[in-house]
């Protein structure tokens, strides 16, 4: 589909479209929608994180906790089981599955939601420090942060999906 295409839909069909760039979160595609013509995808992405942005701390929030754990196996889409291969989290040792549980356990009872970060530009081993490290942050940082990553992922979602 090409951006012009999708600035050509109904609401209903941009929203099909684009409305899982962000993970169980159509509600910023039905937003972005009255926004239209976009002049590209990066353009659509800004709109639809500045809605996210603008958005209450509570929907925010909720927007981070639609995202699974990193390298478990519940409640995973097709688009994050495969973002998560891509960064090797489907061929864990034992070991390396009892440390992803424990610190993503960890950083859950910490925060309030799971640790986000776009897996395709990380492996396990980047994935695995981060998340240690990022476990001694303040929420306030950790909701800032994921919120970047999920504007990381979204914005793979979308050009994979958008041409120009």
């Amino acid at each position: 589909m090409t951006i012009a295409d999708l600035n050509a839909t109904d609401r209903g069909s941009f929203v099909a479209a684009v409305g899982d760039a962000f993970e169980s979160s159509p509600w910023i595609a039905e937003a972005a929608w009255r926004y239209r013509p976009f002049a590209s995808v990066d353009t659509l992405l800004a709109c639809m994180c500045t809605i996210v942005a603008d958005s209450p701390l509570d929907r925010r929030i909720a927007l981070i906790a639609a995202h699974p754990d990193l390298a478990g196996r519940m409640h995973l889409s097709a688009t994050s089981m495969a973002e998560q291969a891509s960064a090797g989290l489907d061929r864990l040792s034992p070991e390396e599955a009892g440390r992803f549980e424990q610190l993503n356990g960890a950083y859950r009872d910490r925060f309030g939601f799971p640790f986000v970060i776009c897996a395709r530009e990380h492996d396990k081993g980047s994935i695995l420090a981060a998340l240690a490290e990022r476990a001694r942050n303040t929420r306030k940082d950790e909701i800032d942060i994921a919120l970047v990553e999920i504007g990381k992922i979204a914005r793979l979602r979308l050009r994979e999906r958008i041409s120009a």
